[in-house]
């Protein structure tokens, strides 16, 4: 309901029968003196007095501090100041008998999925747990956290980024950057996920440990760093193999020994339910993808109109690459250059068949998944209630390896005793159990319905593997368009996944191999999405000079830059230089926009460089020329004050380009090498050395 609003510029007088007012020849009002008796003129003097006395003495007292409106980042000085609300963990806690609670910080659900483990396990040790997300709770409420026995928390936290903290973890991370509170009794434990190929690594983790005991909590057990580019589902079994036992430890409680496989969700399938009530794909509100609303975002994605899906490669190329433009006119969506489209995929049909044929389950049945923990926040696993096969489809990630929890929830389901005892060992933290998962899950990168394929006994409850399943997350992908040229479109440019198993199988991205079947129609063709912001940005000033250097789709969020830079050019702006250092392996298949880059050449906008690694007998690459033209670099960079930009591959190339920066800077500017490093770490916080790389 709108409430009214008064207009502040034409103030109104309210006149009360008998006010001395009168209309004067001018026909304005005045105010009629003769009116007042001298009992009026008394009781004006005294109010004016007393007006006077009440200020002299409020200016004679000192002033009081007024306190400003409560934020987020401001810590109370006093848990007891606290009202425990909707949102109140401590309160759930306690109302449920629990005393462990296990927060995640997760980008892509791995966080998330590694929290609802720790809690699960809570129970064989006597410790009841809940999983929470720290962006619905009041996060404040740690420091009640004492008044709990025997109580834990627990923080599974990704870094994210340039050593960001995830979505749902930034304004916890805030919290503790900003305020000071006072956590002396909060007993704690972190495990950090990261990838070691970028500079931050675990930074995030490291700082909530920290900054946890420097607030003056207690950590139990030593932080734990997992490392996305090589095991971390190792790195997490290992840590959590210590963290245990000295949790109990510290309370001074013994392992029950029990194997905790309990089920978190009931099953109800639904008879007779109208479609009306059922989901078929959304992400959050029923019916959102029928009935659709902006603003737009991870939870409310706009379904956009494919324009033009066209291959890049040339005709000799056995690989393949996209670029695809969506339609945006009616979202109202924004976007930057250098920001990042996040597409909600579609898992392949045949796949989902599959897996509904060897469960033997009918995937039309409709079924919801209800949490049987009444205090949880989340109380479905996915958009319930909705068919099997939308759950496969649409909700499920049934493409990657399978974590070694899931083979031990599986373990039931199999009736050959040899394939029971594989799954078991496989599922095992032993030295024998950690090396069997290695070679006969991620080795060979068999999935879930590989699994079940190679293991003829097993016959999950459809039910139980769509619980504990992971979701199935969007995939991010640098835009490769300027809104300034672009405003009403989206373009990515996209390398089809396709490859084969030591299994003789052929593994499909299931994003790519979704979007390669999908171009113009009508009725249109859709494909979900929303932008997500990133910090990879041009310089605020056009004559700025710019580096960039993105082999193969790395050219993505520069292409964007380009056609800005080229924009301001014909509008008569000074532009500083701007280079691109592009490489592939063949000019003739895979050298993407080719004849873009070689007209912003032509017309003086790009300086390019490339590199054709395979169409020589000695491989070049871009590294090779950037080792040739340090004195352009170090112009750039070090004597014009010059941005640098690195797109790609961050486990070699970003590493490679890193070091030669580092190289460059030493040799063309006298520096010793911690002089380098310091001036390369100057670059990077004054935001001009920027990355966007992927492993």
């Amino acid at each position: 309901m709108d409430l009214p609003i008064a207009d502040a510029s034409q103030p109104k007088a309210v006149r009360m029968t008998g006010s001395p007012i009168v209309e004067n020849e001018n026909k304005t009002e005045t105010l009629d003196i003769t009116s007042y008796t001298m009992l009026d003129f008394l009781l004006l003097i005294t109010i004016l007095m007393a007006a006077m006395w009440w200020l002299f003495i409020r200016k004679s007292k000192p002033e009081e501090f007024t306190p400003p409106p409560k934020s987020y980042s401001i810590q109370p000085t006093s848990f007891t100041s606290l009202t425990p609300s909707e949102n109140s963990f401590t309160k759930k806690l306690i109302s449920s008998g629990r005393s462990l609670v296990v927060f995640y910080g997760s980008q892509t659900g791995t966080g998330e999925e590694f929290a609802g483990r720790l809690a699960k396990e809570g129970i064989r040790y006597k410790l009841k747990g809940m999983v929470a997300d720290p962006e619905e709770c009041e996060m404040e409420e740690l420091t009640r956290m004492k008044t709990i026995k025997n109580s834990l928390a627990v923080f599974c936290l990704a870094t994210y980024g340039e050593g960001d903290p995830t979505d749902n973890a930034m304004e916890f991370v805030d919290w503790l950057k900003n305020g000071n509170p006072d956590l002396t009794g909060l007993n704690y434990s972190v495990f950090g996920l990261g990838n070691k190929t970028y500079e931050h690594y675990n930074e995030v983790a490291i700082y909530v440990d920290h900054r946890l005991e420097q607030l003056g909590a207690t950590r139990v057990y030593e932080l734990g760093l997992g490392d996305d580019d090589a095991n971390i589902e190792d790195d997490f079994i290992t840590w959590k193999e210590k963290f245990w036992p000295a949790v109990c430890e510290y309370f001074g409680i013994e392992d029950t020994e029990e194997d905790v496989s309990i089920r978190q969700y009931k099953l109800t399938e639904h008879v007779d339910i109208s479609p009306e009530c059922v989901y078929t794909g959304e992400i959050a509100r029923l019916h959102s993808f029928q009935n659709q609303r902006s603003p737009y975002d991870a939870k409310n994605p706009f379904l956009a109109p494919i324009i033009i899906n066209k291959e890049l490669h040339g005709p000799t190329s056995d690989r393949s690459c996209m670029h695809i433009e969506l339609d945006i006119e009616k979202s109202k969506m924004r976007y930057e250059a250098g920001d990042h489209l996040a597409v909600y995929p579609v898992n392949n049909s045949e796949m989902v068949n599959k897996i509904g044929a060897k469960c033997g389950v009918d995937l039309d049945i409709v079924f919801t998944l209800t949490n049987t923990d009444e205090e949880s926040t989340k109380t479905h696993p996915f958009p319930c209630p909705c068919t099997y096969r939308t759950a496969l489809t649409y909700y499920l990630d049934i493409t990657s390896n399978p974590r070694t929890h899931i083979l031990k929830e599986l373990v039931e389901y199999a009736s050959d005793p040899v394939d029971k005892e594989k799954l078991q060992l496989m599922a095992s933290p032993t030295v024998e159990g950690k090396a069997a998962y290695q070679q006969w899950v991620v080795q060979a990168n068999r999935n879930i319905v590989h699994i079940l394929e190679d293991i003829p006994s097993l016959k999950p409850a459809l039910d139980h593997l769509c619980e504990i399943l992971p979701r199935l997350q969007c995939r991010y992908y640098s835009i490769s368009s300027s809104p300034k040229l672009y405003p009403n479109s989206i373009h990515i440019t996209a390398v089809v996944v396709e490859y084969k198993t030591p299994t003789g199988r052929i593994n499909k991205g299931v994003t790519t191999s979704w979007l390669k079947e999908k171009h113009p129609s009508n009725p249109p063709s859709v494909v979900p999405i929303f932008v997500r912001k990133s910090q990879f940005r041009l310089p605020p000033r056009l004559s700025t000079p710019i580096i960039m250097i993105g082999p193969g789709t790395g050219i993505a969020p520069f292409r964007a830059f380009i056609q800005e830079r080229d924009l301001g050019r014909k509008d008569g702006n000074e532009v500083g230089e701007t280079i691109l250092y592009f490489g592939c392996r063949k000019k003739m298949e895979d050298y993407l926009y080719k004849e873009e880059l070689e007209e912003y050449v032509k017309n003086g906008t790009l300086k390019l460089h490339t590199a054709f690694s395979r169409d020589q007998p000695e491989k070049v690459y871009v590294t090779h020329l950037l080792e040739k033209n340090k004195d352009e670099i170090w112009r750039v960079i070090g004597e014009q004050n010059g941005h640098i930009y690195v797109c790609g591959d961050a486990r070699n190339m970003a590493r490679d380009v890193h070091n030669i920066l580092l190289k460059v800077v030493k040799e063309k500017g006298n520096m010793s090498d911690k002089e380098a490093s310091m001036y390369i770490k100057q670059m990077d916080s004054q935001k001009r050395y920027s990355s966007d790389v992927w492993s």
